[in-house]
C-alpha cells in the first residue's frame, strides 16, 4: 500500500509557475507508475500527466503539453509537477496517484492510490 501527500499548491497570477510535490510512503514507490490528475469545480476529474516507474516515459494531456513537466525522484519517494505559464483554466484541485500496472495510463480507474489533493488557483 502507498500513502500519498501532495504539497505546493497555492494562489498565483496567470503566467506564473508552481511546482507540486507528492511524497509517497513505503519502500515500493519505484514499482508504481505515477500520475497527476485535477478536478475543477463542477467538472469531472481529468488526467494531467503520468510518468513511468523509472521515469523513462511520460505522457501529458494536450492542454498542458509544453507548459507542465512531470518528474520523479525514486530515492526521495517523490513525484513532481512543474507548472509553468499557468492559466486561469488550470485552476483545480490537483491529485497525485499511483498505478501498480505495467502500462503507463491516463485512465484514473487504473490508479489504485490517491492523495488528498492540493488546491491551485490561477487568477487573470
Amino acid at each position: 500500500q502507498v500513502q500519498l501527500v501532495e504539497s505546493g499548491g497555492g494562489s498565483v497570477q496567470a503566467g506564473d509557475s508552481l511546482r507540486l510535490s507528492c511524497a509517497a510512503s513505503g519502500r515500493t514507490f519505484s514499482t508504481y507508475n505515477m500520475g497527476w490528475f485535477r478536478q475543477a469545480p463542477g467538472k469531472v476529474r481529468e488526467f494531467v500527466a503520468a510518468i513511468s516507474r523509472r521515469g523513462l516515459n511520460t505522457d501529458y494531456a494536450d492542454s498542458v503539453k509544453g507548459r507542465f513537466t512531470i518528474s520523479r525522484d525514486n530515492a526521495k519517494n517523490t513525484v513532481y509537477l512543474q507548472m509553468n505559464s499557468l492559466k486561469p483554466e488550470d485552476t483545480a484541485v490537483y491529485y497525485c496517484a499511483a498505478s501498480p500496472g505495467g502500462v503507463l495510463t491516463t485512465m484514473d480507474s487504473q490508479y489504485a492510490y490517491w492523495g488528498q489533493g492540493t488546491q491551485v488557483t490561477v487568477s487573470s
